[in-house]
């Protein structure tokens, strides 16, 4: 079995990757909304299925700043309490 070695700027964005993710399911906890919340989480689950493939470093940081923009737009009380790394 072949295993692809991280470069130390690939595992720091992989673990910026999952914290984001990991806030953004957590935040998603205080949509009062069960349906909503489900909505949520879905498109947050797609959204992050939808760009896993990207490995260029650059590419991958244009993204995770979009989409903590997005994050804010959406569960805006987020920001309030974690603010962004």
């Amino acid at each position: 079995m072949t295993q692809f070695k991280l470069s130390l700027k690939h595992f720091i964005l992989k673990q910026r990757v999952l914290s984001l993710y990991r806030t953004a399911i957590r935040a998603s906890r205080a949509i009062p909304d069960r349906a909503t919340r489900k909505e949520t989480i879905e498109w947050v689950r797609t959204e992050f299925e939808r760009n896993k493939h990207i490995t260029n470093p650059d590419l991958v940081e244009d993204k995770l700043r979009a989409g903590r923009r997005e994050l804010e737009q959406v569960l805006p009380y987020r920001s309030q309490r974690h603010p962004p790394p």
